[in-house]
């Protein structure tokens, strides 16, 4: 009895597991044919760019750099915009040589690398962009820079300001060795002067892979300073897993499994498709600087980190502000490091609509005694203002400072975004209140109205905020963070003194 009862459970599991496996193997079939059904893919999808920069190129100088960039944007030209087809020739298509969206409709085209150099320059600064974005995004930021003395390098990371087809093989490793390639050409134009790294998402994460590796390497110049817009330090495990429906997509012959959206390409400055290997680049890049942060805290070289200044919206749908201070800031010893958190708009009385009201993890933030950086929180001065003040602790600080600011939330916005935060509100192609320039397209307040289900353009991103209404205080503290508005230690306080804010 007891043997028959034992074999009948030994069927009943097995037929189980078959059936588990078989569900499986449905849902994925489902899955597949789901992903087939999407657009097909474009010439910019599938141009091979072999012109691109990679950890094994044989480029030394970035002067040699820029000659490869060269060579690839000719590469571009004939492998893509010559074969648009007539019918994807349209006014949106940042593609077609006559549309609203054609980056070369501006002068220089934003998408290449960039130097704005110094007579006599003052410090010198790489500017970082993020993943499918361009050296654009930190334009305004370098050109303040460079105003103010600077010497700015603004580097276009490999696979970047190309096609979408470019993110498809890149590596960590290739914008790691472009990163060290920029600071070794910077601090050769600096004459020894401080060297900065401003980035922007991924370039954030780049950035602060490179300051960890100057304290193993003796060999690659040393960091005076960071600032990090928007840090992609904490990014989803999904991504990890992400990666195989790419691998897939190459077993079955399926192309269109390489690629986690495939959109329209109206957007001159940044990519609408997004690879899956983007992701997956993006979560193994987090993942090596969590190596290093474990290899070098054991051995008390943390202490040479340079002094950071970050900025993040507490609400943010492509990075976790938390992971941001679990994986880096509460892992950093005190060295002059600070965080700038900007609040959701609490008078646009948003919380009760909210998935989650981030005002908990603020507070948590602010009454922690062992945090060991500064934290400044902008937030309403009252729930019945838009005007906004700065909350602001150093490390292990009971008492909170209050500083009014000339600033005030917009009555439409309730929150910034992850993509707003470099650029100013007059930004000519992102800008709320953008003034047009020689018939570029304006992607600042794009709301198309019609039917739901019919545009291609998901409704979240018409609707995501791509400008920061809070930009003049971002400048005014990256100004006075790299000593080019004078030396005095920065506080909300002295920024606002002078007017910056």
């Amino acid at each position: 009895m007891i043997l028959r009862l034992t074999r009948f459970a030994r069927r009943l599991l097995v037929g189980g597991l078959y059936s588990a496996c078989g569900a499986v193997v449905t849902l994925l079939i489902v899955a597949v044919l789901y992903l087939e059904t999407r657009p097909d893919l474009a010439v910019w999808h599938t141009a091979d760019l072999d012109e691109e920069f990679t950890e094994i190129s044989h480029v030394r100088r970035f002067a040699d750099y820029l000659a490869l960039e060269e060579r690839l944007f000719a590469q571009l030209h004939a492998q893509v915009y010559a074969k648009v087809p007539a019918s994807e020739r349209r006014l949106l298509n940042r593609y077609d040589r006559n549309s609203l969206s054609d980056p070369e409709r501006w002068s220089p085209n934003w998408n290449r690398s960039f130097e704005l150099t110094a007579a006599r320059p003052k410090v010198a600064v790489l500017l970082l962009h993020g993943m499918s974005d361009s050296p654009y995004s930190l334009r305004t930021l370098g050109q303040t820079l460079n105003a103010a003395g600077a010497t700015v390098l603004g580097m276009r990371l490999p696979g970047h300001g190309t096609a979408p087809s470019g993110l498809v093989e890149i590596t960590w490793q290739d914008m790691a060795a472009a990163v060290r390639l920029a600071m070794r050409h910077l601090a050769t134009q600096s004459g020894g002067r401080p060297l900065y790294i401003v980035g922007y998402s991924t370039g954030a994460a780049l950035a602060v892979n490179y300051a960890l590796a100057t304290l193993d390497d003796g060999a690659l110049p040393k960091v005076d300073g960071m600032v990090l817009l928007s840090p992609a330090i904490g990014v989803s495990p999904a991504a990890a897993f992400a990666v195989w429906q790419a691998r897939l997509g190459r077993l079955l012959g399926l192309d269109k499994l390489a690629w986690t959206s495939i959109l329209p390409e109206y957007d001159p400055y940044k990519y609408g498709s997004f690879a899956v290997n983007a992701g997956d680049v993006v979560y193994r890049l987090t993942q090596q600087i969590q190596r290093r942060l474990d290899s070098l805290g054991g051995s008390g070289k943390l202490a040479g980190f340079p002094p950071l200044l970050a900025f993040s919206s507490v609400v943010d749908a492509t990075v976790s502000a938390p992971a941001l201070v679990r994986n880096l800031f509460d892992r950093l010893p005190q060295g002059g490091h600070e965080l700038v958190l900007f609040d959701i708009n609490r008078m646009a009385e948003m919380e009760p609509l909210m998935t989650s009201d981030p005002a908990g993890a603020v507070k948590a933030l602010l009454d922690n005694p062992v945090r060991p950086f500064a934290l400044s929180v902008l937030t309403n001065e009252t729930a019945a203002s838009r005007t906004l003040l700065v909350r602001s602790e150093g490390p292990g600080d009971s008492a909170l400072t209050e500083f009014p600011l000339r600033l005030a939330w917009p009555p439409d916005i309730y929150s910034l975004a992850h993509v707003a935060l470099p650029f100013a509100a007059d930004d000519p192609i992102y800008g709320g209140q953008a003034l047009r320039e020689g018939a570029l397209i304006h992607l600042g307040k794009l709301a198309l109205r019609g039917e739901r289900g019919v545009l291609q353009i998901p409704a979240a991103d018409m609707l995501r905020l791509r400008w920061n209404p809070f930009f003049p205080y971002v400048e005014g503290r990256v100004l006075a963070f790299t000593g080019l508005a004078g030396a005095e230690r920065v506080s909300a306080e002295a920024c606002r003194a002078r007017g910056a804010c």
